[in-house]
């Protein structure tokens, strides 16, 4: 039985190494050659990783992608869609057009156009020397032509407006007493809701297109999307943007460091948004004083411009005026002066405060905005 036992064991070993055979045999034609380990200086995890050809095997990383900045429109391109859209709004120009070439006129055409004038937001003072000027001139013309007529009223439409004006924003850089190099600061001001906070980042980006280095200064430290949104502006444009992460702090704090990061990184611009609370006149004049003054220790403020909204009419009147009384204001932007607007407050708010429209917001797009010239402004009502 001993010879049985061995037999028996001899053909179990057999059977045993032939399944080893086997095994490494699959193995191999699975990897496609012979069994090896990777060298020790290569990672286990990248041994069955090819290298590219021509180059060692590499761990590749995702490298963060930076951010596209926009390139925003020239002045001329803004300009020329200026035109354009003035002349939706030319319903004034073309109304008092229509009445003034009927001939004759009697008393009722007259009233029609002071009434005309009126609800255009022209106001009272420059509509009474507006018809008187009309009156006297379509009859010493005594002529029905649309051509001599249109002439008329576009030169005394302009004189209204006032072509002589000073319409330029004051922003060369300036040598201060210490004989170093200052950015011209703007500040501007105006009744939240007015699309204040907008038109400092569309001033940025017109501040861009004419190649100018800016900083933005969050100084509505009262309203935290105030802050947010300016940031977004900057972002698209390259802008750094000066803010603080407390809501509440100090505004003059933060147009002060805004100021004085503009004259460290030697940029050209800095412009410092403000709060538009109107609860209480009196706060209103001490936080805006307060500002200026704060700015005025690291730079001359240049410029201060209030934002006012086109479509408010004499509402935005009394607005322009409570902020005149607070703070010395030196241009006008109106905003959403598109079709919707009347187009006479550019009139009644220059001869009210004494201060020139500068600049003009015309639609929701970043670029809408773009220097006020008179005679564009008057052409595109007579369009």
């Amino acid at each position: 039985m001993s010879w049985i036992v061995i037999v028996l064991a001899v053909l179990v070993l057999v059977a045993v190494v032939v399944g080893v055979i086997a095994l490494t045999s699959g193995a191999r034609s699975r990897r496609g050659g012979a069994l090896t380990l990777p060298p020790e200086e290569v990672s286990p995890f990248e041994a069955d990783q090819p290298p590219a050809q021509g180059a060692s095997a590499v761990l590749e990383r995702d490298e963060p992608a930076t951010p596209t900045l926009e390139r925003p429109e020239s002045v001329a391109g803004r300009m020329q869609r200026l035109r354009e859209r003035l002349a939706r709004s030319g319903a004034l120009g073309q109304t008092l057009l229509s009445i003034l070439s009927r001939g004759d006129l009697t008393e009722s055409d007259w009233e029609e156009i002071e009434e005309t004038l009126l609800l255009a937001d022209v106001g009272m003072g420059p509509t009474t020397e507006l018809m008187e000027t009309l009156r006297t001139r379509t009859k010493v013309l005594g002529t029905t032509d649309p051509a001599a007529v249109r002439e008329v009223l576009r030169s005394e439409l302009l004189a209204l407006v006032g072509p002589e004006l000073d319409r330029t924003l004051h922003l060369d850089p300036a040598v201060g007493d210490d004989g170093l190099a200052h950015p011209a600061t703007v500040l501007v001001v105006g009744v939240n809701g007015t699309g204040k906070t907008t038109t400092v980042g569309k001033l940025a980006r017109l501040l861009v297109a004419e190649d100018r280095t800016v900083v933005l200064g969050a100084a509505d430290t009262f309203r935290a999307a105030a802050a947010d949104q300016l940031s977004t502006w900057g972002e698209r444009v390259g802008v750094p943007v000066v803010r603080s992460e407390r809501e509440g702090a100090d505004p003059a704090a933060v147009a002060f460091d805004a100021v004085r990061t503009g004259r460290e990184s030697a940029a050209d611009v800095v412009v410092v948004d403000t709060a538009g609370r109107l609860q209480n006149k009196a706060g209103l004049m001490d936080e805006l004083g307060k500002i200026k003054r704060v700015m005025s220790r690291e730079a001359p403020v240049r410029e201060v411009l209030l934002v006012l909204d086109a479509t408010t009419g004499q509402n935005g009147m009394r607005q322009a005026q409570v902020f005149a009384e607070v703070v010395d204001v030196t241009g006008i932007v109106l905003t959403k002066l598109d079709g919707t607007a009347k187009g006479g407050i550019v009139v009644a708010v220059q001869r009210e405060l004494g201060v020139p429209v500068k600049l003009v917001g015309l639609g929701e797009g970043p670029d809408d905005l773009a220097p006020f010239v008179p005679e564009d402004f008057v052409d595109a009502l007579l369009s």
